[in-house]
């Protein structure tokens, strides 16, 4: 698929836009000022493939925490900023790698012309964000509601405003949680910039609803070459977050690390517990660094065939088992021993 073309950024140590990969982004759900807390989950995170984190920053103290953060974990590390410019400065004067802001909501012209000074000595991008639930009542009246066309125009109002200020060293982001109108106002906002774009379905919901919304919407989205930066916002564990959104990159052939698995959805032939396997063969995997692709079926009469397109699979029968390389049945094996053989085959995969 064609990307759109954007301009380059640099956030600490990573690069986006401009062809980069598209960047697997993540916010800390513990308060900020906990220190220690947030390096564990960072730290966990980055293990999961997160690639840039986002921090709340309501407190002098949270903004104090970048410093030793930043010091203890290896991806930028972004301050996420809500009406007091204040903190957007000590954020950054505290190591912050792009803070996140809403112009409008910032203290006015004169506070944020402060913020926008700090950014521009320090050379820390800016990223605008305007979400569907706080957008102006001009442009709700002026729309005759909340439209894709009015989010655009609050955004584009926004980075104007950062402009005026001599900087241009700057991320757009529009949410909404209707994906349909978060797809269409990325479609026009894409289309009225070239700055990079950070995508995602705000407040999609908890992690079985929250996954659908997002996969739909940022399917659409990169399938157009839409996103340089992506975050699946999900109601639960942000391990959870940086997992789908790998699966959805993977699937759009946006990336291709790590091991993907393909299991069958079961019927009445299926004589093994493979909803169980294919859990446990999931888990197993997820820290090779592998670029193959493993199925687990549940049939020995269609497995083979259907794991044609994998590098190796396994697949249950009566009592029996079977280990597949490109389709072709090597081994026969009890039922009990699948899960062992295959790991014996990616530990000494070449």
């Amino acid at each position: 698929m064609q990307r759109k073309k954007t301009r380059e950024i640099k956030i600490g140590n990573a690069v986006i836009g401009n062809g980069n990969p598209i960047l697997i982004q993540s916010m800390t759900n513990i308060p900020t000022e906990d220190t220690d807390g947030n390096v564990e989950q960072i730290l966990a995170l980055e293990k999961a493939g997160c690639e840039i984190i986002r921090l709340t920053v309501p407190t002098i103290e949270a903004a104090k925490s970048f410093k030793e953060i930043k010091k203890r974990v290896h991806i930028p590390c972004v301050a996420d900023i809500h009406f007091d410019y204040k903190m957007a400065i000590a954020a950054m004067e505290n190591g912050a790698d792009k803070i996140r802001i809403n112009p409008g909501n910032i203290g006015g012209r004169e506070n944020l012309s402060k913020v926008v000074s700090v950014a521009k000595e320090r050379n820390i991008p800016i990223r605008v964000g305007v979400n569907s639930g706080s957008l102006e009542k001009e442009l709700v009246a002026k729309y005759k509601g909340v439209t894709a066309k009015g989010l655009v125009e609050s955004a584009l109002d926004k980075v104007r405003m950062i402009e005026e200020e001599g900087y241009e060293n700057i991320v757009v982001s529009i949410k909404s949680s209707n994906v349909l109108m978060c797809v269409e106002a990325y479609e026009l906002v894409s289309e009225s910039c070239d700055y990079p774009l950070h995508v995602g379905i705000t407040e999609a919901g908890t992690i079985y609803a929250g996954n659908i919304k997002s996969s739909v919407g940022l399917g659409i989205l990169l399938h157009e070459g839409i996103g340089d930066t992506i975050r699946v916002s999900l109601t639960g564990d942000p391990l959870e977050e940086i997992k789908s959104a790998k699966t959805i990159l993977r699937s759009l052939g946006l990336r291709n690390e790590g091991i993907e698995v393909i299991s069958c959805p079961t019927c009445g032939r299926t004589k093994i517990d493979l909803i169980s396997l294919a859990n446990k063969v999931e888990e197993m995997v997820k820290d090779y660094p592998l670029n193959i692709k493993v199925a687990v079926m549940g049939c020995a009469v269609n497995g083979p065939g259907e794991a044609k397109e994998a590098d190796i699979g396994i697949a249950g029968g009566i009592n029996e088992g079977l280990l597949i390389k490109k389709g072709e049945i090597v081994k026969k094996l009890p039922q009990n021993e699948l899960l062992s053989a295959l790991k014996y085959e990616l530990d000494h995969w070449n």
